[in-house]
């Protein structure tokens, strides 16, 4: 049985209130670029058309503390290149979503490469247990890629792959003490994570995934069972009663509607679909915040427009028409 609509949000105290944070880090990935789609997309329109949802939009950028680690790569024990810039940076962008998410307001994080995912579903994740009295959230991860291999089992070492590992405690803390600011109220139960869209994922994160009993909808399935089918089972398997942050990486797309990304794959989801699943979760209610990541705008730069554009669509979709 899928949920049932809700005309409001059910777990904002603030719903007309949208806080937006461009997360402008690309020390996660292999290349530069993604740190730049803050601004393309405010160039783009999206604040204005989200204000024309009749939104309450307050706009604030997250940036890197330590640039030099964008221009020179730093490998560290456990072979995870920039580690103390994305530590550093996500631990920010953490506290800087909690703030605004502690008081009932709907978050927006911009990326950004992956890793900043660290940082966005973290301090959502602690805000929800603290306003709602202990109540755990739920993650919807929209991507091509797992991201949860752990820094033992990555093979570039780069953390744009392992921000799930991350965010649901699966990685042991480095000996080094980097990322031992994300306390067990920043996590994420891997009970309550669900993937849709996989499409690229190593063999050790599939091997993570069935030990853990995580639940995961690749492409295969979503072709066999339809995007509907998909939606209500992970809407039942979530449950009515819990909030929901949706973090959805742009190479989710198939690269016809979203081609400026570092790592796209043909035969993925549709704009149709991607919208679809926003859209199913924004009339369950339960939507307290949401990620879009790793739109590039050095890469096919002479299609930026239709990536800028499909990125937009799913952010619409998901947040809707505020008019009540």
């Amino acid at each position: 049985m899928a949920q049932r609509l809700s005309t409001l949000p059910k777990f904002l105290t603030n719903p007309r209130s949208l806080r937006i944070i461009g997360a402008k880090s690309s020390a996660g990935g292999p290349r530069p670029g993604p740190e730049a789609a803050p601004d393309s997309l405010v160039r783009f329109g999206l604040l204005n058309n989200l204000r024309d949802l009749h939104y309450d939009v307050d706009y604030n950028e997250c940036l890197p503390k330590d640039t030099s680690a964008h221009a020179v790569p730093q490998t560290y024990p456990l072979g995870l290149n920039n580690a103390h810039a994305i530590s550093s940076f996500t631990h920010s962008l953490s506290e800087q979503v909690y703030n605004h998410a502690r008081q009932g307001s709907m978050v927006l994080t911009l990326g950004g490469d992956r890793s900043i995912a660290i940082g966005s579903i973290t301090g959502a994740a602690k805000a929800t247990r603290e306003r709602l009295n202990g109540l755990e959230m739920a993650v919807i991860y929209v991507d091509a890629h797992a991201d949860i291999n752990t820094p033992e089992t990555s093979g570039s070492g780069n953390v744009h792959g392992m921000p799930v590992t991350f965010a649901t405690g699966v990685a042991k803390r480095c000996s080094t003490g980097l990322f031992d600011w994300i306390q067990r109220e920043h996590l994420v139960n891997v009970d309550r994570l669900v993937y849709i869209g996989l499409r690229d994922v190593d063999d050790e994160e599939w091997r993570i995934i069935r030990e853990r009993g995580i639940k995961a909808f690749d492409m295969r399935a979503a072709r066999e069972n339809g995007i509907q089918k998909i939606m209500d089972m992970t809407l039942d398997y979530i449950g009515d009663d819990t909030p929901i942050h949706v973090s959805f990486d742009i190479d989710s797309l198939d690269p016809t509607v979203a081609p400026s990304t570092v790592f796209p794959v043909d035969g993925k989801l549709s704009l149709e679909e991607g919208m679809e699943i926003a859209r199913r979760v924004r009339e369950t209610g339960s939507l307290v915040a949401m990620d879009l990541v790793e739109v590039n705008p050095s890469v096919e730069r002479e299609r930026l427009d239709l990536t800028m554009r499909s990125g937009v669509s799913v952010v619409e979709s998901a947040l809707g028409n505020f008019a009540q």
